[in-house]
This record gives C-alpha cells, sequence and structure tokens, in this order.
C-alpha cells in the first residue's frame, strides 16, 4: 500500500512518518514537494504518487495571521484541499484530513459532537470549516480528524514556549476563561495510523467511508491549568533547573487582545470515535507526561 502524506514537517506531520510507517509506503511530502499554496500542482503531485491513501496534515495553521491574510488561508485550507478530494476521488484512494474545534463558535456548555452546527469565529476556523465542505462536495472516501490545542515536544507550541518563560519570568499570566483538551502530535499520529486501518477494513467490505470523527485528548482544562501542570510536571522532571517563574497569574481572555477571536468552549466529545472504532485517547495529563519524557532538556 502506498500512502501520501503531505505537511510532513508539521508537527502532526512529523510523528505520521513514523506512525504511518508499518501501514505501507509512505511518501512524505514537505512544502518543497507539495506546496498547498499552488492549487494547480497538487492534482499532479497525487497522480504523480498514485497513492492508497492520502493524510494531509498541511495546512495554514497561523489563527492570528490568517485574519489580514484571508485569501492565502483560503487557498492552503480549502481550494488545495478540494484539490486533494479530487484526485483521491479519481485514484479511488481514502483521504485523511485534519481539522479543528474552530469551526464551532465556543458558545455551547457542553463538549461538541460532529454534527453539531458550525458556526467559526475567525478566518482560519472559516477556512478550515470550508475545507471539510470541500471534501463533502467531491464525494471521496474521507475521514476528517478535528482536533484541539495541539502540541509537540518540537516547533513552536504552548509547550515549548512555556518551558522557555518559566526560565525566563518570574511571573507569567495565562488566559483562564477559554477550555479545552491539550492534544499530544504523538497521540494524533498514532491515533491517525489504526483509524486508516480501520477505515480501510470498512471499504473493503465494500462500506462508504465519509465520517468526521473528534480526535482529542481526554479530559479538559483552560490555558492557565495547561500552563500550571506544565510547570509541575516540569519541575519534577528537571529538579535542578533553576526555574525563573515564581507565580502563573489567570486573566480573562478579554486582557490578552489578538487579531483572531477564540472560542470559550473547544471541547470536543469523543463518543463517536470510541464507539464506532472502540478508540479512546489518553488523558491530557499522561499525553504530556510522555511528551516532557521525549525532552533532554527543558
Amino acid at each position: 500500500m502506498k500512502i501520501l502524506l503531505t505537511g510532513a514537517t508539521g508537527q502532526v506531520g512529523w510523528e505520521l512518518t513514523r506512525s504511518l510507517m508499518p501501514l505501507g509506503h509512505v511518501v512524505a511530502c514537505d512544502r518543497a514537494a507539495c506546496d498547498l499554496a499552488q492549487p494547480d500542482r497538487v492534482g499532479r503531485v497525487v497522480d504523480a504518487v498514485a497513492p492508497d491513501v492520502i493524510v494531509n496534515a498541511a495546512a495554514y495553521t497561523a489563527v492570528d495571521k490568517a485574519e489580514s491574510e484571508p485569501a492565502l488561508a483560503q487557498t492552503i485550507n480549502a481550494e488545495s484541499v478540494g484539490r486533494l478530494a479530487a484526485a483521491a476521488r479519481r485514484h479511488g484512494a481514502l483521504l485523511v484530513h485534519y481539522s479543528t474545534d474552530y469551526v464551532f463558535d465556543g458558545r455551547k456548555r457542553t463538549p461538541y459532537l460532529e454534527d453539531d452546527a458550525t458556526a467559526p469565529l475567525n478566518v482560519y476556523g472559516a477556512t478550515k470549516l470550508a475545507g471539510e465542505q470541500a471534501i463533502a462536495a467531491e464525494g471521496c472516501d474521507h475521514l476528517i480528524l478535528r482536533t484541539t490545542w495541539v502540541y509537540a515536544a518540537r516547533g513552536h507550541n504552548f509547550v515549548v514556549t512555556m518551558l522557555r518563560l518559566f526560565a525566563e519570568r518570574e511571573r507569567l499570566t495565562v488566559v483562564a476563561d477559554q477550555i479545552g483538551a491539550p492534544t499530544w502530535a504523538r497521540n494524533i499520529a498514532d491515533a491517525t495510523a489504526l483509524l486508516v486501518h480501520w477505515a480501510l477494513a470498512r471499504r473493503a467490505q465494500g462500506e462508504e467511508m465519509a465520517r468526521c470523527f473528534n480526535l482529542a485528548a481526554s479530559g479538559e482544562t483552560s490555558w492557565h491549568g495547561f500552563a500550571c501542570e506544565i510547570l509541575r510536571q516540569a519541575r519534577l522532571r528537571w529538579p535542578d533547573r533553576g526555574w525563573a517563574v515564581d507565580r502563573i497569574d489567570p486573566i480573562p481572555g478579554a486582557d490578552y487582545p489578538v487579531p483572531a477571536t477564540r472560542p470559550a468552549n473547544s471541547r470536543l466529545d469523543g463518543g463517536r470515535l470510541a464507539q464506532e472504532t472502540g478508540l479512546v485517547m489518553p488523558a491530557w495529563q499522561d499525553a504530556l507526561a510522555c511528551c516532557l519524557a521525549e525532552r533532554s532538556a527543558p
């Protein structure tokens, strides 16, 4: 089996290069090999590889910058995703695509279900929703995996930033009125491999595959709670580090103005995923511990 992976150098893409390997031959493409900012090239890349599965880990993810670059975000997150879907249909391939909790407005009091009404608050969320809609319109076999608050041991993310700031500043302020589930990129990648295997088995039995699953860590916290847990675990893992931070104060999101409005509720209900596939994601605290264990130094 041949698997085409886009966005191979991103947080999730980097993990996928390992997680997908047991399933078949992985053709891992970085931006130079498959740039979703150039939609006309996307179909040609798929045609050249002729894959059985396409896993699209490429995206425009700069949430605040998207407010000033809506056309580019739309091209990468929607138009090129539609081109991938069209190519997947042409080759009879399964398309796996990642989306986000930002397709919702965050006003719901409980975790979001896959079928809840969408209402993105920012350009990024709107373009990711447009990407989902483009896949559905093409009619290819697909899995859409919505995730939230992604981090990894490498790259630019909340965990890496906090570890740096803990060593530099005595006092930090972190938003406490936005709730979600921090989700480790490794868990997303490993779950994806299991879901590809599950979907291919269903397809082999003649079932059409058009599913949307929430794929987020179990449990919930705020950004402030996440920061406090990172610090707690970091102090246990590296007790001799000499952390500068003395306190982490909670603040409302209104006190940390950014260009893009964030949903207050980013919680995603994993019930459908568990019921249909038997897959339950780990608790976010346990995943964080595993992530930090991969770092030789903070």
